[in-house]
C-alpha cells in the first residue's frame, strides 16, 4: 500500500468540485460551502451515520436513497446542518433533486450531507442555484475544492489517499472528510466521504465501513458532543478491474486494510484538527484482557477534561489518566497499570504497578510540548490492546464555541 495525491478523486471514476454558494449570511466569499462528487457510472455505496437520536433531515434522505445500495454522486454543504429545522426533509430534497438537474441524472442518486448551525432555516436557493457551476467544474483534480467546501470551524482541509493491489489489479481508495467540535461517537460534527475503484459488493462494501469505523471514527473524541449530522459513505466505482469482491477472501482482506488506514489517517487528523487544539493526543491501551475492554479505557481517557487541560499545560500529570480509567466502568487492576508519556522527544515511564515513580520533570515537560502526543498504558492482564485519538482543551475552545450560532 503507498499513500498517493488525489484525495477523494484519485480512485477512477470520480470527479469533485466546490464553490461559494452563500449558504449561511455573511460567509467568507472566499470560502467554499457546497461540494459536489460525481462517479461516471453506477456506485457500490454504504453509509454509516449517526447514533444520536435527534438526526438530521440529510440522513434520512441519504438512508432512503441508499436502499438499493448504489449511487452517484454527493451533494454536500456547510454553513448549515439542516437539522431540527422547519421544512428540513423538503430542502434535503431539494438539494438532491438540484444536484441531479445539473447532471442529468435522478434525485436518487444522490446522497445528501450538511453541516452547520443546528435548528436555522436552510437556504436552499443558494445550493440549488450554485449546482449548475458545480457540475460545468466537475474535475479529477477537484478533491481538494470539495475538501475545503465542507470545513466549518476546521483549520485545514482534510483528505487522503492510497493505492494497493488486489486480484492482480492496482485499486484506489481515498476521501475526505471535516471535523472539529462536536466531535464524539457515535459518529464523532463529522461528515466523511470516500471513493473507490475496487470491485465489491455492496453488503460487503457496507460491512467493511461499519467495522472500520467502530475501530477509527468511533474512537475520535474532541469534545464529547456526538452531532446530529454525523456520515460517513463510501462510493466504489468498480473501475480498476479487479474480480468482483463479494465475499471476505484475501483480496476482502487487502480492501479492508487499506480503508481501515484511510479512515485512521482521517480520524487523526479530525482529532489533532479539534477547535483550539494545539496537539493530537493518542492513548494506546496494552496488555487488556478484551479489545472492548481496552478501547472502553482508553475513550475514556481521551475524552477526560481534566486529561486534556493536562495535555495543554504539558503537565505529566497521570494520575488524571488512571483517575479517568476508573470511571470508565471497565474491569481491570489498578495495581497492575503502567503508564508512560512519548512523543517525537521521547519517552517517560511516570506510572508502575498504579503507583508513582520519581521522574524527570523537564523531560516530560519537553516530551508533552510536542504537537503529536500519546499516552501509553499497560494494564498487564492480556494481550489485546486499543487507541483512541483526541485532543488538549485549550482557552480557544470556549472562544469559538461561546459564539459559534452568532
Amino acid at each position: 500500500m503507498k499513500i498517493i495525491t488525489g484525495g477523494v478523486t484519485a480512485a477512477k471514476g470520480f470527479r469533485a468540485s466546490g464553490v461559494h454558494a452563500g449558504v449561511k449570511a455573511g460567509s467568507d466569499p472566499a470560502k467554499n460551502d457546497v461540494a459536489m462528487i460525481l462517479c461516471d457510472g453506477e456506485a457500490a455505496a454504504a453509509g454509516v451515520y449517526t447514533m444520536n437520536r435527534v438526526k438530521a433531515a440529510p440522513i434520512y434522505v441519504t438512508m432512503e436513497h441508499l436502499e438499493d445500495g448504489v449511487a452517484r454522486g454527493i451533494i454536500a454543504n456547510s454553513g448549515n446542518a439542516n437539522a431540527c429545522a422547519p421544512m428540513g426533509h423538503e430542502n434535503a430534497v431539494k438539494m438532491a433533486a438540484a444536484a441531479a438537474a445539473a447532471t442529468g441524472l435522478r434525485p436518487q442518486d444522490f446522497l445528501v450531507a450538511s453541516t452547520g448551525v443546528i435548528g436555522v432555516p436552510m437556504n436552499v436557493e443558494a445550493v440549488e442555484q450554485a449546482c449548475p457551476a458545480l457540475a460545468s467544474l466537475l474535475s479529477r483534480d477537484g478533491s481538494m475544492e470539495a475538501a475545503r467546501a465542507i470545513m466549518t470551524t476546521d483549520t485545514v482541509p482534510k483528505e487522503i489517499a492510497v493505492c494497493f493491489e488486489a486480484g492482480g489489479k492496482e485499486i484506489r481508495l481515498g476521501g475526505i472528510a471535516k471535523g472539529s467540535g462536536m466531535i464524539h461517537p457515535n459518529m464523532g460534527t463529522m461528515l466523511c466521504f470516500l471513493t473507490t475503484d475496487c470491485s465489491i459488493a455492496p453488503d460487503i462494501l457496507q460491512k467493511a465501513l461499519q467495522d472500520v469505523v467502530k475501530v477509527t471514527f468511533n474512537r475520535v473524541s474532541v469534545d464529547g458532543d456526538t452531532s446530529t449530522n454525523d456520515t460517513c459513505v463510501i462510493l466504489a466505482s468498480g473501475q480498476a478491474g479487479n474480480d468482483l469482491i463479494d465475499w471476505r477472501n484475501e483480496d476482502y482482506d487487502v480492501f479492508y486494510e487499506a480503508l481501515t488506514f484511510v479512515c485512521t489517517e482521517l480520524a487523526r487528523k479530525i482529532a489533532g484538527d479539534g477547535e483550539g487544539a494545539t496537539k493530537l493526543v493518542t492513548c494506546t491501551v496494552s496488555g487488556s484482557r478484551s479489545e472492548d475492554v481496552a478501547e472502553k479505557l482508553a475513550m475514556e481517557v481521551i475524552r477526560s477534561s481534566l486529561v486534556k487541560a493536562a495535555m495543554f499545560g504539558a503537565d505529566a500529570n497521570w494520575g488524571r489518566v488512571v483517575c479517568a480509567m476508573g470511571y470508565s466502568r471497565a474491569p481491570f487492576r489498578p495495581e497492575y497499570v503502567d503508564v508512560s508519556f512519548a512523543s517525537a522527544a521521547g519517552e517517560i515511564q511516570v506510572c508502575a504497578k498504579g503507583e508513582g515513580l520519581a521522574f524527570d520533570e523537564d523531560l516530560a515537560k519537553k516530551i508533552l510540548t510536542r504537537d503529536q502526543v500519546e499516552i501509553l498504558v499497560n494494564v498487564n492482564e492480556g494481550t489485546h490492546s486499543a487507541t483512541a485519538w483526541g485532543c488538549d482543551l485549550t482557552y480557544d475552545y470556549v472562544k469559538i464555541n461561546g459564539d459559534y450560532r452568532t
